[in-house]
């Protein structure tokens, strides 16, 4: 083999070192958060029909349906082991991280390769990889990697096949991601990059690029205000608190670019509405900062517009000018920058491939040294919060002491202790959950339930009155409170309550469950034998419904 050959295997193979070295303490971590929905609760994983509902037929918040085909083909493999679907991800960041190395190349950058590599090991990264549930992220970059080296080999040969490539990798990266809406903007900076002008043959060749992204964006807008948001209250704000809260990300997202510190799964929410003042400092030292680019588009200024394009343009989609139902959580998060982590990196690998180039030749061996330093000590980071993902009661004891004030967090906290056997612990977390969000749902119906385990249901009766005044359709909130009542000898309410939860949903394994036992009670035990065989059909793991059905046949 020649020299680049030889530099270029032994450059993969330290990228691919260094994501098994940062990630490992995680390729064992068990389901976190949303993690359950996504597989081991996700009937449709299970149904040999699954493969086409996930396209013609879809039952979830979201429309991913490559991502949702790419865990129907997973669980096909490995079912419920958790180890495969986190290799997936970390296979799939390398895989990454890799196809930067390439765009970066294919755009003159020296040193292409470093950009790759700080990719891979920058902890801004970690969430996406170390959680199971964000292979959304993880699957759609490597497609829109190859959407836009085909795009630039298109570009530069205006071959038919390059672009047609160019085409069905980006509606792939759509089809398991929409929040790469935004690339055919990014393809029309490139050509102004190369060529200095946009073109009209530019704009028509982006054309089919802009309609695949307007019918998966208002497809994503239908799925996230009709299922994932519902009737929830998303606080944005009005236009005015919209605009400095996307300041405020994007200030928020350069600083962790550049210093990945006190990263969090759930960060603070902000007092933006109404905004102050202050609040709009970013977006004046963001317009002086591509002002200057400008001025300097001749020389360095071009490739900085292009890689600060690629991070901006990126982030838009995400930075809370319309509703997400993720910004009841938190306006900032760092799976959302994953995308835009290219463009940062890309931007670093060019600054010190022209540091390096000015250096004299003395201080250029120091640089490098200090080089691998810093991905020494980001590499170290991101190894030591990867493992903070090993499982719910880390990651949120974790996530409660570096935000205190997150209800989420304390929910989440307070399931991951309620699993332990750790109820009274488990509660506390559950009502500072509610004294910190008095509208948090879900945060009701699991108080109401640690005190139903506690021996309080009269206690817990009064929180499921509370989540139901604030939707009165959450089946969870009406089968609970039916325990409840059962527990407090009112049978008859309880019976009535498991029944509207399941008027609302019917394929709620635990309401048939719950019913068949309040049948039980009130000695209507044929009645209760054909729920606890319902609750068995819709979900054959469901112990208590097993043990409940051999009872009625004594």
């Amino acid at each position: 083999m020649n020299r680049q050959v030889v530099r270029i295997v032994a450059g993969a193979f330290l990228i691919l070192a260094a994501c098994a070295w940062i990630y490992h303490p995680a390729l064992r971590g068990v389901w976190l958060w949303d993690d359950d929905r996504d597989v081991p609760l996700n009937a449709v994983l299970r149904d040999p029909a699954g493969w086409w509902k996930i396209w013609i037929a879809p039952d979830g918040v979201d429309y991913f349906p490559l991502k949702s085909s790419v865990q129907w083909i997973a669980w096909q493999l490995w079912h419920d082991d958790v180890t495969g679907y986190h290799a997936l991800n970390i296979v799939l960041h390398a895989t990454s991280a890799l196809l930067a190395w390439r765009l970066l190349t294919k755009l003159g950058v020296r040193l292409a390769w470093f950009g790759g590599l700080l990719f891979a090991v920058h902890p801004l990264g970690v969430e996406s990889v170390a959680w199971m549930a964000e292979l959304k992220n993880t699957l759609s970059l490597p497609l829109l990697l190859l959407a836009v080296c085909a795009w630039i080999d298109f570009d530069a040969g205006r071959r038919r096949a390059d672009y047609l490539r160019a085409l069905v990798w980006f509606v792939a990266a759509l089809l398991s991601k929409p929040t790469v809406v935004m690339l055919p903007c990014v393809l029309l900076l490139h050509s102004w990059w190369r060529r200095g002008r946009v073109s009209r043959g530019d704009v028509l060749a982006s054309a089919p690029f802009f309609a695949a992204s307007l019918a998966l964006g208002l497809l994503t807008i239908h799925f996230q205000y009709g299922r994932a948001i519902g009737g929830a209250v998303v606080p944005i704000g009005g236009p005015l608190s919209r605009l400095a809260g996307a300041g405020l990300a994007l200030a928020f997202y350069f600083s962790k670019f550049l210093l990945p510190a006190g990263l969090m799964p759930a960060y603070p929410r902000w007092a933006i509405d109404p905004p102050d003042a202050s609040q709009f400092v970013p977006w004046v030292v963001i317009v002086l900062a591509f002002g200057w680019f400008w001025q300097k588009r001749a020389t360095w200024g071009r490739h900085a517009l292009l890689g600060g394009g690629f991070i901006v343009l990126n982030l838009v989609p995400v930075l809370g000018l319309v509703r997400m139902a993720y910004l009841w959580v938190a306006p900032v998060a760092d799976h959302f920058a994953y995308i835009s982590l290219v463009g940062a990196a890309g931007l670093a690998a060019a600054s010190f491939a022209e540091l390096h180039r000015r250096f004299t030749p003395m201080l250029r061996p120091w640089a490098v040294g200090a080089a691998l330093g810093l991905v020494a000590l980001l590499g170290w980071q991101s190894h030591a919060y990867a493992a903070v993902f090993r499982g719910p009661l880390a990651l949120w004891t974790y996530g409660v002491d570096r935000n205190p004030n997150s209800p989420l967090a304390h929910n989440n906290l307070g399931n991951a202790l309620l699993a332990t056997g750790a109820v009274d612990a488990a509660i506390a977390h559950y009502a500072e959950a509610v004294r910190l969000d008095p509208g948090y749902v879900d945060a009701y119906d699991n108080l109401a339930g640690g005190l139903v385990r506690a021996g309080q249901p009269r206690e817990a009766v009064l929180h499921y009155e509370a989540a139901l005044r604030l939707q009165p359709a959450d089946a969870i909130a009406h089968t609970g409170l039916g325990s409840a009542l059962a527990d407090l000898g009112s049978t008859a309410a309880a019976i009535a309550q498991h029944e509207q939860a399941l008027a609302l949903r019917p394929d709620y394994a635990e309401a048939h469950n719950n019913l068949g036992i309040a049948l039980m009670l009130a000695g209507r035990s044929a009645e209760a034998r054909v729920q606890f065989e319902e609750a068995l059909r819709l979900a054959p793991d469901l112990a208590a419904a097993r043990i409940n059905l051999a009872h009625t046949r004594q």
